[in-house]
């Protein structure tokens, strides 16, 4: 299962990719039409060299400050916690997960027992998944 899981990561943004370029070139092929819904051909703009130009330039921007921050500023945005050297034998009482766990990390914290933090949190992602269902408008 490991090996699919990580095949399956690996070949996911070839696919991104490629369905990137497929959909530039539908959008080569018939043009950008008004988003007001006039389907008349004084409307469409042509892709190139409109969009091809914004294209290539917003990518230029963003590689360019990608750039700039990897080669003057490379541990702008990297934790300093990242510098100290691992001992597999004591645990580091100040770790935290990162943000995108914090909710996770703080249902599990608040309740003492362990089963009753992983109900928890499996009746808080349930709660979410609900909600769409819930939406009567």
């Amino acid at each position: 299962t490991l090996t699919r899981f990580f095949a399956f990561h690996f070949i996911l943004p070839f696919i991104i990719t490629a369905l990137a370029g497929v959909h530039l070139l539908f959008l080569h092929e018939t043009g950008s039409n008004n988003p007001s819904g006039i389907s008349s051909d004084s409307d469409k703009i042509p892709f190139h060299p409109y969009y091809t130009t914004k294209d290539i330039l917003g990518a230029l921007a963003m590689i360019t400050a990608l750039t700039t921050l990897v080669l003057f500023s490379p541990d702008l945005l990297g934790d300093p916690d990242n510098y100290t050297p691992a001992n597999p034998l004591n645990t580091p009482p100040h770790i935290k997960p990162e943000w995108y766990f914090l909710f996770a990390y703080a249902i599990l914290r608040s309740i003492p027992n362990k089963l009753g933090g992983v109900l928890a949190l499996v009746a808080s992602i349930l709660i979410l998944t609900a909600f769409p269902l819930l939406h009567t408008s």
